[in-house]
């Protein structure tokens, strides 16, 4: 036996196919892929899910309903679980945290208390919402219903803009109130509250009222719109702010907003603050879209 000899057993081997090397591999010129359908063309590759060219089955099946992307979704809790809670502990006070540390809620959820069950003690309990079954049994036991505004972090003026007979609703947030008073150490613990005032039918000073920055040429209502939201909402104002701030205010409302020229609204303005209209109108005349 020598090792030039050796060779595999017969039918053990097989030659690969030459696919693609024309007549002379003898698989035909079309390599074995026939003359007609898709398979046949070069790039054919199959799409998940394609069934011929025939409706496909996900788009066969129907659909039911829609999804409210705007749905705030809440962690249920009910009023049973809570007498539990309390039972179990005994405190007297139920936040976010407390649920969080006894596995009844995570950190990232909304939680919302619902009216399954009874209160038999008086308990304040801070979560994001209360079902009105829920508030009436807390208040009925002598405790407190409280949302808790340390996951609605809203610290900004809502309403920027008002009229004299529109509701201006701010809500600001204060220093803090005083949650609870550790008698052993004497630590104060200390919670920011969200104060919501409701002004009702608010007048505005009269050169506020008056003064439309509109009649500034070259300002229009969208441009007013990004100068009031910035603070600049009378002539004054508009006078004695520099051209760098006005640009910069223009940027804010993006690429087309960039290409107006501001170099004249300070003086438009500068003569509206002084109730000269005529000079105004004049000066108007001269210019070319609020251009000198």
């Amino acid at each position: 036996m020598k090792l030039s000899f050796l060779k595999p057993a017969e039918g053990s081997v097989k030659d690969n196919r030459r696919l693609g090397r024309g007549h002379g591999s003898g698989m035909g010129s079309t390599s074995t892929r026939g003359n007609n359908g898709a398979k046949s063309r070069s790039g054919y590759s199959q799409k998940k899910g394609f069934e011929g060219g025939q409706m496909p089955l996900q788009r066969r099946v129907p659909k039911f309903g829609f999804k409210n992307f705007n749905r705030v979704e809440y962690k249920a809790i009910n009023l049973d679980a809570i007498q539990m809670l309390i039972d179990k502990t005994g405190l007297k006070v139920i936040d976010l945290g407390v649920l969080q540390a006894n596995g009844l809620t995570s950190k990232s959820d909304l939680v919302k208390v619902l009216g399954r069950g009874e209160l038999t003690k008086a308990v304040e309990i801070r979560v994001n919402a209360f079902s009105s079954s829920a508030i009436e049994a807390i208040e009925k036991a002598g405790g407190k219903a409280i949302i808790d505004i340390k996951v609605v972090k809203v610290t900004e003026i809502v309403a920027t803009k008002t009229v004299a007979t529109e509701k201006k609703i701010i809500i600001k947030e204060i220093s803090s109130i005083i949650v609870e008073e550790d008698k052993s150490t004497g630590i104060v613990f200390e919670e920011p509250v969200l104060v919501i005032e409701e002004v009702k039918a608010v007048k505005l000073s009269k050169s506020a009222k008056d003064d439309d920055l509109k009649l500034i040429e070259g300002i229009g209502p969208k441009i007013a719109d990004l100068f009031i939201n910035a603070g600049i909402d009378t002539f004054a104002k508009l006078a004695d702010a520099s051209l760098d701030q006005m640009k910069s205010i223009l940027e804010t409302g993006g690429s087309r907003y960039t290409m107006h020229d501001p170099t004249t609204w300070p003086q438009q303005a500068e003569l509206a603050r002084d109730g000269k209209m005529d000079e105004l109108k004049e000066l108007q005349d001269r210019l070319n879209a609020g251009k000198a």
